[in-house]
C-alpha cells in the first residue's frame, strides 16, 4: 500500500517519471503493475510469484511486468533490477521521490502494451492466482473487474484490527456514495483493466494519493464502461502504509477534483436558482428587520413566531409539539399548525443568533432554490439528457406561478425539495434493485416530509396515485410487472414511518387543542384560472388574478393559455410515450379537481357537480383548500417541457423544414414561458414596535405566569401582538392569537381562538369604530374573561377607532389609562391572584 498524497495534473506526473517510448514496442497480452515505495522485505516474493504464475502459462498469454518505484529510500529498486536483471519481461521504472500511489500507477500504466493491464499491490494482499475470477469478466465483455472483500463470496484468511476495518467499511461507504455507485469494495489493490480503456482514463487523471482507485471507477462509471466487482480472496499483511485520516484525505481529494473537473452547467444552474431566488426576495433581503413582504397578509408575522418559538423551546428543553405563548391559558398544538419542525428546528440556532426575521428570510430564498436544484436533479436522471432541458424543467417546478403565490406567505408549499426524492425512491423500488434499503429511506423520507408540510405531502401523493392509473392505463404490462415491487416497498416504507411519526401525529390529532378539520368553505377554482397569469407574473394583471382567486397567497392555478396549448400539444406530439399520456393525465385530472364541488359553465349562470365533491369527503382531503389540487399540474408540465426541450436539442435537422419545424418549437417554448417569468416581491415597511414592548417597559406591568392582553385581543387579522412578543424575546403569553385551534363540542377546526365575549366586543368596535352600551353584564363577561386569561396589563397601541377602543376599555375596567412606551397601558392585576408557570 501507498501513502495518501495530494492531486497534481498529469503534465507533472508525466514529467517526474521515466516513461520509455513504447510506441513501436510490440502490444502484449497483459502488463501486470507493481507500485512499489520502501517494500524491500516483501517485493522479493512477490516478484517471483507473480512471475512464476504468469510462466506457468507461457503458451497462452504473452506479459510483461512492470515495477514502478515511487522514490524509495531502501533497497526496493536494486530488488526490482536484480529480477529484471534475470526476466527481459520485468522492467523498472523510477521517480525521483515520493509522489504517492495514483502517481506510480500512472507511470505504469502510461507505460503499459498489454491489452489487458493487472494492477496489484507490491504485499500481494491478493493471491496472483485470482487473475482468472477477474480475466473472466473481461471475457464476459466487462471493461474493469475489480477485486472485492465486501461480497458474498469473498475470502478473507488475516483480518485487519477491528478498529481499522471499522473505519474501512465507514470510509468506502463514504467513498461509494459521494463518487462509486455501485461497488462496495473500492480500495481493494487488486484490479484488472481493458488495457486501453485505463490508459485513456490515467490520460485525464488527477489523483497522486491512494484515492486515484475511486477517481479511475468514476472515470469508468461517467463513460458508461462496465465495471464488474469480483470476489476474491484476501488476507491482510502486516506494514499497511494506510493511515487513519486516509478515507478523509479521500473525500477531500475528490471535492477538489469535482470542482476542477465539474460540468459547468452543474455548476451555473444551483447558481442561477440560487440567484433568481434573491432577486424575487431582495426587497426582504435589503431591510432585513424591518421590511415585510406585502402580499404575506398576516402570514409573514405568524411565521417568524412560529420559528421564534420553536427555537425558544428547543433552546429550554420544552414540548417542540405546544406551547401556551398564544391563546393562553388553552395553548396551540404546534403540530396541529404548520410549524415546519423540519425546519425550524435544525434552523433553532440561527433564529435564536440571528433572529426570526433572518430564519424567514433563509427558509424562503434557500427554499426556492433547493427546491429547483431537487426537481432538475430529478428530471435529469430520469427524463432527460440534455442538462439546460433539466434545468428548464426544474426551473419551472419551483418559479410557476402557483409556487410563487405562495411564495408569498407559504413556505409549506414552497420547500418541496423532498419530493423528487420521494418520486425517485418510488421509481427505484419499480426497479428492485435494493428493495429493502430504498423502502427504508423512502419511510425517512416520508417521515421528513411530514415534518415539512402534512398537506403538501398529500397533494405529492395525490399526484402519485394520479400518474400510477395514468400510467397503469397507458401501459398495462409494464404497470402489472412493477406493481409488486412498489407495494411490497410501499409497506416496508409505512412499517419505517409509523414508529417515527406516531406520537407527534397522536399528538395532533389526539393533543391538546386538536382538531378534526379546517373549515375553509368552497374554495375551487375558477376554470379562467388556469388560462391568465397571476399578478407576480410578467405578464399578470393584478385585477383580473384577484377577480379569479381568493387573495395572492392563493394563486394556484394562473398558467396561461399558452401554457395550456403547448401542454396539449406536446401530449399529443408524444403520445407514444406513455409516461407523457400519464403526465398528461395528471395535469388534466387534476386541473378537473381544482375546479371544487361545483364547476361554472362560463358564459352561463349554470354550473356541473365537480368531482371534488366525492374526494372532498374523504379523510384529510375535507381540509384542503380545492384550488390548490392544481399545484398537482405543476411537476407535470414542467417534465413535459423539459421533454419537449430535451427533443429539440437533441434533434439533427438537415433539411430546411425540419430547422423550421425546430425554430417553431423554440418561438413556442418561448411564448409560453415568458409571460410566466416570476417578478420580485414587493415590500413594505413593516410596523414598529411600541418602546412599551421594545425597551421592556412590560416587565413593570406583567408579572411571570401571567399575561399582557392587546386591544383588540389578537386574531387572524390583527397579529403585531405576535411581533411584539417575539420582539420581547417571548417573555409574556397573551390571549387570542393567530392559529388553528379547535371551535365546539364537534372541534372543528377554525383559525384563531373560540371567541370570548369580550374579545368580540371589542372586535366589533375595531370594525365598526361603534360604541356599543356597555353595562354590568359587559363588566362582569370582562372580569371573567380576564380572571380565565390571567390578565395582569391591557395595552392599546395607535389603531384604526382607537379612540373608541379607549372609551370601551376604560368604562369596563371603571379606570383611566396611562400613556407609556407609545401605548395606552391599564394595569388589571388582581392583587390577591399568585402567579403560576407560563
Amino acid at each position: 500500500m501507498m501513502p495518501p498524497s495530494q492531486p497534481s495534473c498529469p503534465q507533472q506526473a508525466d514529467s517526474t517519471a521515466s516513461r520509455p517510448d513504447t510506441s513501436a514496442a510490440p502490444a502484449v497480452d497483459l502488463t501486470v503493475i507493481v507500485p512499489a515505495y520502501d517494500e524491500e522485505d516483501r517485493l522479493g516474493p512477490t516478484l517471483e510469484a507473480i512471475r512464476a504464475h504468469l510462466a506457468a502459462d507461457e503458451g497462452a498469454t504473452a506479459w510483461e511486468l512492470i515495477v514502478v518505484d515511487d522514490g524509495s529510500t531502501d533497497a526496493t529498486a536494486d530488488i526490482a533490477e536484480a529480477a529484471a536483471a534475470t526476466e527481459p519481461r520485468i522492467r523498472l521504472l523510477r521517480t525521483p521521490d515520493n509522489r504517492g500511489k495514483g502517481h506510480a500507477v500512472r507511470t505504469g500504466v502510461l507505460a503499459s502494451r498489454g491489452r489487458r493491464v493487472l494492477v496489484t499491490d507490491a504485499d500481494l494482499a491478493t493471491p496472483i492466482e485470482e487473475l482468472g475470477l477477474l480475466a473472466r469478466s473481461l471475457d464476459a465483455g466487462a471493461t474493469a473487474a475489480v477485486g472485492s472483500r465486501a461480497l458474498p463470496g469473498s475470502r478473507i484468511a488475516v483480518r485487519q484490527h477491528a478498529v481499522r476495518e471499522l473505519m474501512g467499511r465507514a470510509g468506502s461507504r463514504l467513498i461509494r456514495a459521494a463518487a462509486v455507485p455501485g461497488i462496495r469494495d473500492t480500495q481493494c489493490g487488486f484490479k484488472l483493466f481493458d488495457g486501453d480503456k485505463v490508459r485513456t482514463a490515467f490520460a485525464r487523471s488527477r489523483m497522486d494519493g491512494w484515492s486515484y482507485d475511486v477517481e479511475l471507477l468514476r472515470f469508468f462509471h461517467q463513460r458508461g464502461w462496465e465495471v464488474d466487482e469480483v470476489p476474491v480472496r484476501w488476507s491482510h499483511q502486516p506494514g499497511s502504509k494506510i493511515r487513519p485520516l486516509a478515507y478523509p484525505t479521500v473525500l477531500a481529494d475528490l471535492v477538489r477534483l469535482r470542482w476542477h473537473a465539474a460540468d459547468p452547467v452543474r455548476l451555473a444552474v444551483p447558481a442561477l436558482f440560487l440567484l433568481v431566488s434573491f432577486v424575487l426576495y431582495g426587497g426582504l433581503w435589503g431591510g432585513l428587520g424591518h421590511s415585510y413582504l406585502a402580499d404575506s397578509g398576516s402570514d409573514q408575522t405568524q411565521w417568524e413566531w412560529f420559528f421564534a418559538v420553536t427555537a425558544d423551546n428547543v433552546a429550554h428543553l420544552h414540548n417542540p409539539l405546544f406551547t401556551e405563548l398564544q391563546n393562553f391559558p388553552l395553548g396551540v398544538n404546534l403540530m396541529a399548525n404548520t410549524a415546519m419542525l423540519g425546519l425550524s428546528v435544525p434552523l433553532a440556532p440561527v433564529t435564536l443568533a440571528f433572529g426570526a426575521h433572518v430564519t424567514w428570510a433563509i427558509v424562503l430564498t434557500g427554499g426556492l432554490a433547493v427546491t429547483a436544484c431537487s426537481w432538475y436533479w430529478l428530471i435529469a436522471k430520469r427524463f432527460v439528457r440534455s442538462r439546460w432541458a433539466a434545468a428548464l424543467g426544474g426551473g419551472f417546478c419551483a418559479f410557476a406561478p402557483p409556487m410563487i403565490s405562495h411564495g408569498n406567505a407559504h413556505p409549506n408549499f414552497l420547500v418541496l425539495f423532498m419530493i423528487p426524492l420521494i418520486v425517485d425512491r418510488m421509481l427505484r423500488l419499480c426497479e428492485g434493485t435494493r428493495p429493502t434499503r430504498d423502502a427504508v429511506l423512502l419511510g425517512l423520507f416520508l417521515t421528513y416530509q411530514i415534518f415539512l408540510g402534512e398537506e403538501a405531502l398529500l397533494l405529492a401523493v395525490t399526484g402519485l396515485v394520479l400518474f400510477a392509473f395514468g400510467y397503469a392505463v397507458a401501459d398495462p404490462d409494464a404497470a402489472r410487472a412493477v406493481s409488486g415491487r412498489l407495494l411490497r416497498g410501499l409497506g416496508i416504507a409505512a412499517l419505517v414511518a409509523l414508529p417515527l411519526v406516531a406520537y407527534p401525529l397522536g399528538w395532533q390529532f389526539l393533543g391538546a387543542q386538536s382538531y378534526h378539520s379546517v373549515l375553509h368553505g368552497e374554495v375551487g377554482n375558477n376554470p379562467m384560472a388556469l388560462l391568465e397569469y397571476a399578478t407576480r407574473s410578467l405578464g399578470g394583471d393584478a385585477r383580473t388574478a384577484a377577480s379569479l382567486s381568493v387573495n395572492r397567497t392563493e394563486e394556484n392555478a394562473f398558467f396561461g393559455w399558452p401554457l395550456v396549448a403547448l401542454a396539449v400539444a406536446l401530449v399529443v406530439r408524444m403520445w407514444h410515450q406513455p409516461r407523457v399520456r400519464a403526465l398528461g393525465f395528471t395535469a388534466l385530472a387534476a386541473a378537473v379537481l381544482s375546479l371544487g364541488r361545483t364547476i361554472p359553465l362560463l358564459g352561463t349562470d349554470r354550473t356541473l357537480p365537480g368531482p371534488w365533491r366525492l374526494v372532498g369527503k374523504l379523510p384529510f382531503f375535507e381540509s384542503v383548500i380545492e384550488s390548490r389540487v392544481a399545484m398537482i399540474c405543476v411537476p407535470a408540465l414542467g417534465i413535459l417541457l423539459a421533454l419537449a426541450c430535451d427533443r429539440l436539442a437533441a434533434r439533427r435537422m438537415r433539411s430546411e423544414r425540419e430547422r423550421s419545424h425546430r425554430r417553431l418549437g423554440w418561438a413556442a417554448l418561448a411564448v409560453a414561458l415568458l409571460p410566466l417569468v416570476p417578478t420580485p416581491y414587493r415590500t413594505v415597511e413593516r410596523e414598529p414596535v411600541p418602546a412599551f414592548i421594545a425597551d421592556g417597559t412590560w416587565r413593570e406591568h406583567v408579572r411571570p405566569g401571567r399575561t399582557l392582553v392587546p386591544v383588540p385581543v389578537p386574531s387572524p387579522s390583527d397579529t403585531e401582538a405576535l411581533h411584539w412578543q417575539v420582539r420581547a424575546d417571548l417573555g409574556f403569553a397573551f390571549p387570542g392569537g393567530y392559529f388553528n385551534g379547535p371551535w365546539g363540542p364537534d372541534r372543528i377546526g377554525i383559525y384563531g381562538p373560540q371567541p370570548r365575549p369580550t374579545s368580540e366586543l371589542l372586535r366589533q368596535i375595531h370594525e365598526t369604530g361603534k360604541l356599543p352600551a356597555i353595562g354590568d353584564q359587559q363588566r362582569r363577561e370582562f372580569r371573567e374573561d380576564l380572571r380565565f386569561w390571567k390578565a395582569d396589563a391591557i395595552v392599546l397601541a395607535p389603531e384604526t377607532n382607537g379612540a373608541a377602543l379607549r372609551e370601551a376599555v376604560t368604562s369596563l375596567t371603571g379606570t383611566e389609562p396611562r400613556k407609556t412606551g407609545g401605548v395606552w397601558v391599564w394595569d388589571v392585576a388582581d392583587p390577591k391572584s399568585s402567579p403560576s408557570g407560563v
